[in-house]
């Protein structure tokens, strides 16, 4: 999963969370810095400076009009109230746990390899408590899980450290508990659940945000009798 390097402070996510209250989220807004500035409680040149620093750190983008600006936020931005909202969901319901859907999908096949390589297949052993199977199961996720994803953030992950050998230098991943479930119809002899997997994010990958791996000590597509085209729901767990 990308990470982003540079996140704004809490000032500038109380800013984000009104302008995508009045809308931001949905597409570009009206905003001007006096009528943000009440709201915030805060004077016009403050307001104005949020609004910047926001727009600096990629959550917003902004168009001067005569009228105002007319703001957006982005998808980093979005990520990062997704954050927020994972986060007061945790303190009032002490539940964080991710429930993200999609289908099954074929995969690049550089899962194989990598999972395979020693300086991580160790690494799964003593933090996972198990090899895993080698390669990944991929899942398209739908809109919604999409954007839902980010709330993984507010989960602690289990970090696979980067390595290297004679060769070349492979980067850290994180990875996250995980049940995975298969939609009701599938073929009879299959398991309902599977509960003992990990989702795995490269801190580099080729993958986009739609794009989500899977590990786990069996072949997933065994286990739960799936192929591509399927529906799974993956739900992301606390540690």
């Amino acid at each position: 999963m990308a990470r982003t390097a540079e996140r704004a402070g809490h000032d500038e996510l109380a800013t984000l969370k009104l302008v995508a209250l009045d809308g931001a989220l949905d597409g570009r807004t009206t905003v001007t810095c006096s009528s943000l500035a009440d709201r915030l409680d805060a004077s016009n040149q403050t307001a104005s400076r949020r609004l910047q620093r926001l727009e600096d750190a990629d959550y917003l983008e902004r168009e001067m009009t005569g009228d105002g600006q007319l703001v957006a936020v982005t998808e980093t931005g979005e990520r990062a109230l997704q954050r927020e909202y994972a986060d007061y969901r945790r303190l009032f319901e002490g539940d964080a746990d991710v429930e993200l859907s999609g289908v099954v999908t074929s995969g690049m096949g550089e899962g194989r390899h990598y999972i395979s390589l020693p300086g991580y297949m160790r690494q799964f052993r003593e933090r996972l408590g198990y090899e895993p199977f080698a390669g990944t199961l991929n899942v398209d996720l739908d809109d919604e899980s999409v954007r839902d994803r980010a709330r993984m953030d507010a989960l602690d992950p289990i970090e696979i450290d980067g390595w290297e050998d004679d060769e070349r230098t492979y980067g850290p991943a994180f990875c996250w508990p995980a049940a995975v479930e298969r939609a009701a119809g599938s073929d009879e002899g299959a398991v309902d659940r599977y509960e003992t997997a990990h989702v795995i994010a490269p801190e580099r990958t080729h993958h986009g945000e739609d794009q989500l791996e899977v590990i786990a000590p069996d072949r997933l597509r065994d286990e739960l009798k799936i192929e591509d085209g399927d529906r799974l729901t993956v739900h992301v767990l606390e540690q």
